[in-house]
């Protein structure tokens, strides 16, 4: 491998450590602060969240969460790890951003049959943590529009870009597969694994076809913002399956596919269709 090649590969990784390292000390300096403010010394305040505490505080582990992707955003920007560019928004793309939305949505049924056939669901950790912060009125700032501008200029405005340089054009699905599947990964639980992953691609390949990570954005923004509504609307969904969900009808269940096909495919087909592919890959 030439040697420019492996400095590529080093700026990647430094870039996924230095996203885990920024989520590690915001989690023990905010939350520990956190506990201190109520009333905890500072050994108790940090055994506390040590032995995974937080999970269980929503509004802390929602501050905890939004300081990490400030911080994320902040880091990446300021070292112009993922350099910022008003380029793809001049070119005045609302047309493709609403096939973004649509497609979105047309993902959401599939992605979680998909999830019941593999029979992986979420630890109960993990899903009460989620379940604390979307409770939270802040948790949406949090989870529907810091998460997804931070992940997104983390793992396609950062890694994938530079991942991009090492590949030759024609080998372009490599570094998006790669990216996609470290993107799953950080998710730390077999569920997030793959519906991540699976985005991850969809993700990797918008901004492979922009040079931008803003589609990547709404998406991100769009699928989210479906989860905290679901979650707060039908508190339920967390606990039923997709059968149950749709009224203990298989024939449903199976119609729900086929509609949401409808809208994922033809989605698919317009942005294959209006997304331009770059020639270079840097903003």
């Amino acid at each position: 491998m030439r040697k420019n090649n492996i400095g590529v590969l080093a700026s990647a990784l430094t870039f996924l450590v230095a996203f885990l390292l920024i989520q590690m000390v915001a989690t023990m300096v905010v939350g520990t602060i956190g506990y201190v403010v109520k009333g905890d010394n500072w050994t108790v305040a940090l055994q506390h969240v040590a032995d995974g505490r937080l999970a269980a505080d929503g509004r802390l582990m929602t501050v905890v969460s939004g300081v990490a992707s400030v911080l994320t955003v902040a880091v990446f920007a300021l070292c112009r790890w993922s350099p910022f560019s008003r380029v793809y928004l001049r070119s005045r793309p609302w047309g493709v951003l609403v096939w973004v939305v649509v497609l979105t949505f047309g993902t959401v049924i599939p992605s979680e049959w998909l999830l019941e056939q593999l029979n992986v669901d979420m630890p109960d950790e993990a899903k009460h943590m989620f379940e604390q912060i979307m409770s939270e009125p802040s948790g949406y700032l949090v989870l529907g529009i810091l998460a997804p501008l931070a992940e997104e200029m983390v793992f396609r405005g950062a890694i994938l870009r530079v991942l991009l340089q090492v590949f030759d054009r024609r080998w372009h699905w490599v570094p998006i597969v790669l990216s996609a599947l470290l993107f799953g990964a950080v998710h730390f639980n077999q569920a997030q694994f793959v519906h991540a992953s699976l985005l991850g691609l969809l993700l990797g390949w918008m901004y492979y076809r922009t040079d931008s990570i803003v589609p990547g954005v709404v998406l991100h923004w769009v699928n989210n913002s479906l989860a905290y509504a679901m979650s707060n609307l039908l508190p339920q969904s967390n606990e039923l399956s997709l059968q149950e969900l749709l009224g203990g009808n298989e024939r449903t269940v199976w119609l729900a596919l086929g509609f949401s096909l409808c809208i994922l495919l033809p989605s698919l087909f317009q942005l294959a269709t209006r997304l331009k592919s770059s020639e270079k890959h840097g903003s």
